[in-house]
């Protein structure tokens, strides 16, 4: 059973950004939704509003009669009841991944890949095609400023989504433009090393063909040897001109991001000063570097997903390029276990640009606790590099923080792929 003919879909995590955007685009097309969640959240609420039928717990009840596909977030393990019940009577079940390569299929399809950066290109590109009438099909790992959603629903051919390497799951699309921002360690809970990341890469390419196109920096040492074999046109995003280009979100990364949406825009042939001015205009996503608004004595606070060293460090630096002058605290949660540890001396290095950081514990997602790390550890490494630095209980600093210490001369940035943006929320309500 195939997305398209699917009728009465069930959606296992239905609260995630990617299985949500699932969601929202069978709502679009008139199909029955029913889902399950552990959490109520702005993206459930949402769903409902639709005509979403939804229930917050894991119940082989939840899977209603009638339902002929159920879809799931790649997090939801295998012994889950509703994936059992739906094996047991003979529902199909595939994961969100493979979902994404069913839309795919009879698409034009853009996929922005990368370890860094997928989202906030994702949705450059969204606003670039849509201003030049492409009335394109967008997925993205966020949710668009401007309209509230992940999900955009087009008419047109052009199919524009996220490309994510974990566990390889891009390996269910086959791009006719494939976007690759960069390649970095990240994932090491599933990949090797390096070289099986770039492998995975390199497993992507081999899926597409002479006429379709890769976008990247070819010049780069990790990316370039994913190109060993690749069949399809390379094109060097570093090349575009870019005169006029005045993004109004910071950051060398966020240029770079831009430079790879006017290649795309130039291989479609939009206008390069039209693909220029929808740049401009673009104002950011959910979770990336977000304004979350000013506190009453006048301190700036910020959001971002950023979540491992190398997203960490970029973001930071575009921060203290962007707010020269201003005194920079970041609210750091940090995320996975796993992560922590295998990066730990590479965390300790990345808050340089800030003049104090404040960590929170690790939240901890899909894995169990691991004894060996915690963030006291990883607030003791940062602090032989930032000596302004403290770790503070989650419910300590979303219960006693005081803002009040903050002025017009700070900025305050929550940072990571948890929950911590709740604590900037939190800093807001005050007023």
């Amino acid at each position: 059973m195939k997305f398209k003919n699917a009728r009465k879909i069930h959606f296992i995590g239905i609260g995630g950004i990617g299985v949500s955007a699932m969601a929202r685009m069978a709502l679009k097309e008139g199909k029955k939704v029913t889902g399950s969640n552990l959490a109520e959240s702005e993206i459930t609420s949402e769903l409902k509003k639709f005509g979403a039928v939804i229930k917050f717990q894991h119940d082989e009840e939840n899977i209603e009669s009638g339902t002929d596909l159920v879809i799931f977030s790649p997090a939801v393990p295998k012994d889950n009841p509703e994936l059992l019940k739906a094996k047991k009577i003979g529902i199909p079940a595939i994961s969100y991944p493979r979902s994404l390569g069913s839309v795919s299929e009879n698409k034009y399809t853009i996929a922005v890949s990368g370890t860094h950066g997928k989202t906030t290109t994702t949705a450059m590109l969204a606003d670039v095609l849509r201003d030049s009438y492409f009335d394109p099909t967008v997925i993205v790992g966020s949710l668009l400023k401007k309209e509230k959603t992940n999900f955009i629903h087009g008419n047109s051919k052009y199919f524009v989504t996220e490309a994510c390497e974990y566990k390889r799951s891009f390996l269910e699309l086959k791009p006719n433009i494939l976007v690759i921002t960069n390649i970095d360690l990240d994932h090491l809970d599933y990949f090797k090393n390096i070289f099986d990341i770039q492998k995975a890469f390199k497993e992507l390419m081999a899926k597409m063909g002479e006429k379709d196109y890769i976008v990247c920096d070819p010049n780069d040492k990790r990316v370039a040897p994913a190109l060993v074999k690749a069949v399809s046109k390379v094109v060097d995003y570093t090349t575009q001109g870019a005169i006029g280009l005045k993004l109004k979100i910071p950051g060398e990364h966020n240029i770079k991001n831009a430079f790879a949406c006017l290649a795309v825009a130039n291989i479609l042939g939009i206008n390069h000063s039209d693909a220029i001015k929808s740049l401009n205009n673009f104002e950011g996503t959910w979770r990336r570097f977000e304004l979350k608004g000013k506190t009453k004595k006048g301190a700036l606070i910020y959001d971002d997903y950023a979540h491992n060293p190398t997203e960490v460090q970029v973001t930071l630096k575009g921060a203290r390029e962007f707010f020269r002058g201003k005194k920079i605290t970041v609210i750091f949660q940090p995320h996975l276990y796993s992560r922590t540890k295998i990066f730990l001396e590479d965390f300790a290095k990345s808050f340089n640009d800030v003049d104090r950081v404040i960590v929170l514990p690790i939240y901890a997602a899909r894995e169990e606790e691991d004894k060996e790390i915690n963030s006291k550890m990883l607030a003791s490494k940062i602090k032989k590099n930032n000596r302004e630095t403290y770790y503070i209980e989650y419910d300590q600093i979303m219960n006693e923080f005081n803002s009040d210490i903050f002025g017009p001369e700070d900025v305050i940035i929550t940072m990571g792929a948890g929950d911590v943006y709740k604590v900037g929320e939190k800093i807001l309500s005050k007023k």
